[in-house]
């Protein structure tokens, strides 16, 4: 089976569209870069190009990833860096994405949040009713002692 080959500009416009359609981070892109089999100084030619254009800047990657993360799929911040780490964000772009997150409004997610997991799990034992709801925010990526301190609330008021 032949592969397709694409010239350089070919790329750099389907990569324009990639990154257009979502913001990208340096990691994807180089692996699109890599489906479409592009030779290694051809790589680095768009990708140049493509952050002068700004149609790639991981700063704005780290902020726009934090904060739907954060809003949509509720994440505590563990688990945005480690997903950042994951992407090789550099860690000054890690750090000024989180600083997005005001630290009030997180703590307030993370009450509501708790509460709710707490309304909604149906265990009689409530050590396993802690540990239940403790694993499900641990997952999420929340801090273990602020989970704690929301659960042991929840555990007094019940």
């Amino acid at each position: 089976m032949k592969k397709k080959s694409f010239t350089v500009e070919e790329a750099k416009i389907k990569l324009m569209r990639y990154c257009a359609y979502q913001e990208r981070c340096h990691q994807e892109v180089n692996k699109k870069l890599d489906e479409l089999h592009i030779i290694p100084l051809a790589k680095e030619h768009i990708i140049v190009e493509l952050i002068q254009q700004d149609f790639l800047n991981e700063e704005r990657f780290a902020k726009i990833f934090t904060i739907s993360k954060f809003n949509q799929k509720n994440w505590g911040k563990k688990r945005i860096i480690n997903e950042l780490k994951r992407r090789e964000i550099s860690a000054i772009n890690i750090k000024t994405s989180l600083n997005q997150i005001d630290e009030s409004e997180y703590l307030a997610k993370l009450s509501r949040l708790v509460e709710k997991k707490w309304n909604a799990t149906a265990e009689s034992n409530l050590a396993n009713k802690k540990k239940k709801v403790m694993n499900y925010f641990l997952y999420r990526g929340w801090e273990t002692h602020l989970v704690y301190e929301q659960i042991q609330n929840q555990g007094d008021i019940k």
